[in-house]
This record gives structure tokens, sequence and C-alpha cells, in this order.
């Protein structure tokens, strides 16, 4: 558990040394001590920042986790829908999110809206790609000895082609978990807010330290995200195993 630490004290230990004895320019990376000092300084500020990208990027994945999911068992049970929509699916993740997000700006306008919009965008493809193949990965003697017992299309999605696919759905919303912040980020480059608005008036300022300060807490943000839903993870695969 502690092994990750060992480079990551290393690391910080050589910058650190570095920044002070002027190996590495101030204004390139500071030291990690004034970017701990700065977060403390300005904690207010920060502990707003990340909050406000919190509250969006969870209610982006959270949205991403729904609609993805629900598009995924409509495509899941139609061949002729998986081939007419499939594709619109592979858009959101194709289309860069910082060329659309002054789109969203326009549409939605600055705020909440368009950084949770910008999240969920970034965040549904991996949603529905993986549960779309979890649900079609079905073990086919079951499915036929389902079909024998004479089990209908919806007792069939339900009762064996979901709870098959967990694992799987699962590992999307891993996947989701850390796009949703990156998503959210971008939004709020445009919007002004959280801790994106934060980098780019830090980045404006030259105030370098604000900048490593903020995409630190954007770090733990994913984290914390891919922590929960590693969480779950545990916990769905533990029942799913013992049935």
């Amino acid at each position: 558990m502690m092994l990750p630490l060992i480079p990551l004290i290393f690391i910080l230990a050589f910058v650190e040394v570095a920044s002070r004895q002027g190996m590495i320019p101030a204004f390139l990376f500071p030291a990690p001590s004034q970017v701990f000092l700065v977060l403390f300084e300005e904690r207010t500020a920060f502990i707003a920042a990340f909050l406000q990208t919190l509250s969006a990027s969870a209610v982006g994945l959270a949205i991403s986790i729904v609609v993805g999911l629900s598009v995924a068992l409509i495509l899941s049970a139609s061949t002729l829908m998986r081939k007419m929509f499939y594709p619109y699916a592979i858009f959101f993740q194709t289309v860069p999110i910082i060329a659309i997000a002054p789109l969203l700006v326009i549409w939605l306008g600055y705020g909440l809206p368009t950084v949770i919009a910008a999240s969920f965008i970034v965040s549904i493809f991996p949603v529905i790609a993986n549960s779309v193949m979890g649900l079609l990965s079905t073990d086919v003697l079951l499915l036929q000895l389902f079909k024998t017992l004479g089990a209908n299309p919806l007792q069939i999605l339900f009762r064996l082609r979901l709870p098959f696919a967990v694992p799987q759905i699962l590992t999307g919303f891993k996947i989701s978990a850390g796009l949703a912040v990156i998503g959210a980020i971008v939004g709020e480059f445009i919007s002004g807010s959280g801790l994106g608005g934060l980098v780019d008036t830090a980045r404006n300022q030259q105030r370098i330290d604000r900048v490593f300060g903020a995409v630190f807490l954007a770090a733990c943000l994913g984290i914390l995200f891919f922590a929960f839903i590693s969480f779950l993870n545990h916990v769905l695969l533990k029942h799913w195993r013992q049935n």
C-alpha cells in the first residue's frame, strides 16, 4: 500500500532541492513546499473551487452513468438500434470537448450547466461502450438455457445479461470517473469557475504555484472518484461472485 509513495517522495524531494538550488527555474517548477504553502494561505479560494468542481463533475458523472447505462440497455436489445445509434455514441468520444465548449457556453450560458454538460459529454462514452460490450458477451449456453426455460426478452435482459455484464459495466464507470473531472475542468476554463477557472486566472497572473496547487487538487478529486468507484466495484463484485 505504501510502495507507490516511495517514488513520489523521492521525486518531490528532488524537485524541492533542485528548485531551491536554482537547478530548475522556479517559474517552471515551484518547490513543492511553495505549492503547499499557497494551498494553505489561499485555502478558502481553493476549497471553494474544489467544491465547485466536485459538484459539477459528480453530477456530470451521475448523469452519464444513468443515461449511458439506459442507452446501452436499448442498444444491446436491438441490432437495428445498435447500427443506427451507436455511431452517435462514438461521436461523443471523437469530438474534442475543448472544441465544443464555447458552443456549450452559447447554448447554456456561463456557470454550472455548461460545466456539467462538458463533464457529461466526455464521460458518457465509456459507460455506453463497456456496458454494451458486457451485455452482448453473455455466455451462449446460459442464453440457450434461459430460452429453453421459456424466459422472455426482458427476463433474459435483467436476470441474465445485466448481472453477467456487471464487471465490464463497472470498468466503464471507472474510466468515466476520471474523464468526468477532465470534462469539468475544461468546461471551467471557458465558464471561469471552479479549479479550471482558478488555473486559467493563475496562468494569466503567472502564478505557477497556484496552477500547481489547482492541478494537485484536481488530481486528488480524480483519485477520490476512482476510489469510490473501486469501492463500489469491490462490494458489487463480491456479491456478484457469490451468486
